[in-house]
């Protein structure tokens, strides 16, 4: 069986002449493909993002007030703490203008956690639809294979001999449809689940970078 299987042509496995396994597999490898791109775009983000962070840290912390911490930040864009930064950056701004004195410490951690929210959705962009590939793509991969078992007993109905010849290639279509769905699936569910691991991790630092901030404020202004 293996064997024959092999030894069918690549035209026989991706026939526009049946239309049901070849849109089945191209389904699967455009999937595929997306998923890839997504999880190689995604975990390029994340590293520098990671690093851009450890970057703006270092320097956050050898700060001893906003005005020098707001320069460390300008030089660390791409830093996911840096928009977090900046956010109760300007709410410190607003309350200190003209007083010199911070009026109202939790509306600079609304603020705070206002800038975590949108970094975390730009993070997480994309995201849905390794999860979408993740869950539908063997259900995709099932319906060829139960398509393709219909051919090869439509095949073997209409045959006036029993041979693998009649049925292989129905089986063939069978097969391939099953492990192309659990190719496109296997690697975008292990991605999502290490990815978001990976998100969850840097919103859990930038949740650790506001109390840092608040310090900082504390100590510039009641310090």
């Amino acid at each position: 069986m293996i064997a024959f299987l092999l030894q069918l042509k690549l035209s026989e496995l991706f026939n526009p002449a049946k239309p049901i396994p070849f849109v089945v597999l191209l389904l699967l490898i455009g999937a595929s493909l997306l998923s890839w791109s997504i999880i190689f775009a995604k975990w390029g983000m994340l590293r520098k993002a990671a690093a851009a962070n450890r970057a703006f840290l270092r320097a956050f912390r050898k700060a001893n007030a906003l005005d020098t911490s707001a320069v460390a930040a300008e030089q660390n864009p791409a830093a996911p703490m840096v928009v977090v930064f900046d956010f109760g950056y300007a709410e410190v701004e607003r309350q200190a203008r003209g007083r010199g004195q911070i009026r109202n410490k939790l509306m600079i951690e609304r603020n705070l956690q206002l800038g975590i929210s949108e970094e975390i959705q730009k993070l997480e962009h994309n995201m849905i639809w390794l999860a979408t590939i993740a869950s539908v793509t063997p259900f995709i991969g099932l319906f060829g294979t139960v398509w393709g078992i219909i051919d090869a007993f439509e095949a073997l109905s209409l045959s006036a001999s029993v041979s693998l010849r009649t049925v292989g290639p129905g089986i063939a279509d069978a097969l391939i449809a099953t492990g192309a769905g659990l190719a496109a699936a296997i690697p975008a569910a292990v991605a999502y689940n290490y990815l978001g691991g990976q998100i969850k991790e840097l919103g859990g630092r930038m949740e650790d970078f506001t109390l840092e901030f608040m310090n900082l404020v504390e100590r510039t202004f009641e310090g």
